[in-house]
């Protein structure tokens, strides 16, 4: 037992003799191994992998960018992409799949950036597609995109830091002199630890637009120009100021976007051409698939993904009597076709994330190019000194050429050439080594005339970016010039268009609508009765309130839509269905509360319609009359209340709809009556129509009366007819009251 003993020491002892601490076992706090261990590799992936930079780039995106610069890629023939993740080795301690997986976003034929950075040609994948893959970096070709020029325009003078590579071999890039806000360009996704950075794109003119307005004005208010992000997949961005501004200011939001399509009639069928970026288009047929099995779809006979070269294409074959866009908005709803990008600005600024909008992050990437622009004229202006200095020496020597050849020639040893020159005129080390070096071919005057001839231009030129490094106006000036020459050249319309929010309210399920007979009934205090012929059948008077009366009484359909127009010029829209039915002894609903009327907004009337088909009549109290189309109240989608819905210049005396097959009667407060056929005017398209001068008035007077034209109003109704228009119509006699008179003395 001691021998066993003794041999697991002497065990121990070796161990210990090999390792250091091997096979001891140490308590440590959690916190502590966290702390050392999980904090490096925490910190590395924040600052040098998933988070991009003010230049709109991640390490990895840089590295491959400057590698292809390197190789002289921005100009002439492509490459193998195997030759480019090759060489970007030197740079990326990454494997070859890697750093090929990170180039092949960048490329063109990916299609996952606005303005992609790679010009390729082969087969890359599509950002849209989850099983398309790319092809291997030994089968396809790559170079520089034209914008890259951007980015490596001035980086060979000193415009940013350079470091030396993971091997100390070669020196890189921190940054990247973007002429243009890049980092706001293209999207940029990256999840680190802890932390993670979702930008999404804007159009390059746009951005490039608000960057000019922003070092004009502070306080530049970015939606005159920055309409909202636009992908490089299209589609349709919901539209809504809130959301933006949030965006704007705190660089997080979540923004709606949905797919495009068209509905083709012939085929009856639905192609989609554009979808959301967070998606493809398998993960939207596998939804589709799964609502088809749960009998939640039942209008699509086929689908197929018709994807090739010309373009994206899914193709949805629609069964017979199916409803195109009643099916789309149910897509939209239960399926990634309309679906939220969540924005999440996190941006490394002097190596600490920062989670900024888009107005803090143009003005630190003005702060950015405003340096590298201030290192660039500071490295010229230094070029331009040294080369005014040697000029300054040769000009010296151009008072006597033939001393200068005799000191070189009688000169002994060639060591001692330069400390005679200095001598000789007074120069210094530089400037006679400068002169030592010239050819004997341009020891003539000819030649020296022409280069002491450039002293003055340098001189300007010295003066003139001194200048500029003393005003940073000057500087700001050649940023906006260098960006209007991005725009001018790489500016592209753009491709996600824009869809008000108002107008795609998200649409309720369809309900089965019962259509059975109704008697519509309004109160000129605003209460609102539906009730079926066989309960107003059975009931007796109308229970009102005191001094209420009936206004309008319409048989129509329960499914009908019903308009209700106010005094502020605004239309609320409901359907029949929506009121209860009810009797004639109750008061029924208060349309004002009921539709959540504006305060002390005031019905004047409703319209009922089933199609849309028809025209409204507006009759002011200045004597005009506007024909709108009831189509100019039709909406897509169900929204509650639309503005303007007709003028507002004059208070409105009374609202009809017509058929253009009926007359009105016009009373104005001087007892004047006009007769009117609806079709005498035509109808405007726009609903705030100032209308057309029908009744002539005089001073201090106005409508205050109209009515539909019934047979027997009038014994003689020609009288207060006119041939034209406008017209003051007639004054009413005892003899024009007619069966009206009779009845009236019964």
């Amino acid at each position: 037992m001691a021998k066993k003993k003794e041999a697991t020491n002497h065990k121990k002892v070796n161990v210990n003799a090999t390792i250091e601490g091997g096979g001891i076992i140490v308590d440590q706090p959690i916190t502590e191994t966290i702390e050392q261990n999980y904090m490096p590799y925490a910190m590395s992936v924040i600052v040098s992998r998933a988070l991009p930079e003010i230049d709109g780039f991640k390490p990895s995106h840089r590295k491959i960018l400057y590698t292809m610069y390197k190789m002289g890629l921005l100009s002439g023939a492509r490459t193998k992409s195997a030759n480019i993740v090759g060489q970007t080795m030197k740079l990326n301690p990454h494997g070859d799949q890697a750093i090929y997986e990170t180039m092949v976003r960048l490329t063109r034929g990916n299609e996952t950036l606005l303005h992609p950075y790679i010009d390729s040609k082969g087969n890359f994948g599509k950002a849209y597609s989850r099983d398309m893959a790319y092809a291997a970096s030994r089968y396809t070709e790559a170079k520089l995109d034209p914008l890259c020029a951007e980015f490596f325009r001035d980086i060979d003078k000193d415009t940013v830091d350079f470091v030396p590579n993971y091997d100390n071999q070669m020196m890189e890039p921190t940054l990247l002199p973007a002429t243009f806000p890049s980092v706001l360009v293209n999207s940029n996704v990256g999840i680190a630890v802890s932390m993670a950075s979702c930008i999404c794109p804007f159009n390059l003119k746009e951005l490039c637009e608000t960057t000019i307005g922003l070092i004009r004005d502070p306080d530049y208010d970015l939606h005159e120009t920055l309409k909202g992000p636009d992908f490089p997949g299209g589609g349709y961005m919901i539209f809504d100021r809130a959301v933006l501004d949030q965006v704007y200011n705190t660089g997080r939001g979540s923004i709606k976007i949905r797919a495009k399509y068209q509905y083709d009639k012939q085929n009856n069928c639905i192609e989609i051409t554009e979808i959301p970026p967070t998606t493809t288009v398998e993960a939207i047929m596998d939804k589709i698939v799964e609502l088809i099995k749960q009998n939640k779809i039942r209008e699509i006979a086929d689908m197929r993904d018709e994807t090739d070269l010309s373009g994206l294409k899914l193709t949805l074959d629609l069964k017979r009597g199916a409803e195109p866009d009643k099916l789309m908005a149910k897509l939209f709803r239960t399926t990634p076709l309309q679906d939220n990008f969540s924005c999440n600005f996190n941006v490394l600024i002097a190596g600490h994330p920062r989670v900024m909008g888009v107005r803090e992050i143009l003005q630190e990437w003005l702060a950015f190019r405003t340096e590298c622009v201030r290192r660039r004229v500071y490295f010229d202006l230094n070029k331009k000194k040294e080369k005014l200095h040697l000029l300054k020496g040769l000009e010296k020597i151009i008072l006597d050429i033939d001393k200068a050849i005799r000191i070189v020639r009688e000169t002994e040893e060639e060591s001692e050439v330069v400390m005679n020159l200095m001598i000789g005129f007074g120069i210094d080390e530089i400037q006679a080594e400068y002169v030592a070096e010239i050819k004997l071919r341009h020891l003539n005057r000819e030649y020296i005339l022409k280069r002491t001839q450039e002293i003055e231009d340098l001189m300007r030129d010295i003066a003139e970016m001194e200048e500029i490094l003393g005003s940073n106006k000057k500087v700001r000036a050649i940023i906006v010039s260098e960006l209007k020459e991005v725009m001018k050249k790489y500016g592209k319309p753009r491709r996600t268009m824009l869809l008000f929010a108002e107008d795609v309210e998200d649409e309720a399920e369809e309900e089965e609508i019962p259509s059975y007979a109704v008697n519509l009934f309004l109160t000129n205090d605003g209460y609102f009765k539906k009730i079926t012929p066989q309960s107003l059948r059975m009931s007796g008077e109308h229970k009102l309130k005191e001094s209420d009366y009936l206004v309008q009484h319409v048989e129509s359909q329960n499914d009908v839509e019903l308009l209700f127009f106010t005094d502020r010029q605004q239309v609320y829209k409901s359907r029949a269905m929506d009121f209860d039915d009810t009797k004639a002894s109750v008061l029924g609903d208060y349309i004002p509360a009921k539709l959540g009327f504006d305060e002390d907004e005031r019905l004047i009337g409703m319209v009922v319609t089933k199609d849309y088909s028809g025209n409204i009549l507006f009759f002011f109290e200045n004597g005009k009359v506007a024909k709108v189309p009831l189509k100019s109240y039709e909406t897509k989608t169900k929204r509650k209340k639309l503005s303007n819905a007709y003028s507002g210049k004059s208070p409105l005396a009374a609202l009809f709809e017509s058929t253009d097959q009926e007359e009105f009667v016009l009373t104005s407060t001087a007892q004047r009556k006009l007769l009117f056929h609806s079709a005498a005017i035509l109808p405007k398209t726009t609903r705030d129509t100032q209308g057309v001068a029908v009744m002539t008035l005089k001073k201090n007077h106005f409508v205050e009366k109209v009515e539909r034209f019934v047979e027997g109003m009038f014994a003689n109704p020609h009288r207060f007819r006119s041939k034209t228009l406008p017209s003051a119509g007639a004054l009413m006699r005892e003899e024009d009251y007619g069966e009206q008179l009779n009845l009236l003395g019964e």
